[in-house]
């Protein structure tokens, strides 16, 4: 969906596009809703990493035992 299309509307031309399956989505619709969520995605991922979160990793990478620990045999 863009600015000028009402959501649940038809294409510009005024015709649902193909179906997959009998109650699937249309590929109109089901691009509109990838292209969403990768912009969703995308914007995640570009967010800083929280400080709790890198406590709780380094926290969990110093419980880890070394390959050569021979405590852990």
């Amino acid at each position: 969906m863009n600015e000028d299309e009402p959501a649940g509307g038809f294409p510009q031309g005024g015709r649902a596009t193909r179906v997959r399956g009998e109650n699937g989505l249309n590929d109109q619709t089901q691009r509109r809703i990838g292209n969403h969520l990768r912009a969703l995605y995308d914007s995640v991922v570009q967010q800083p990493i929280p400080d709790r979160f890198r406590d709780l990793i380094a926290r969990l990478e110093d419980e880890q035992p070394k390959p050569d620990d021979p405590t852990e045999a």
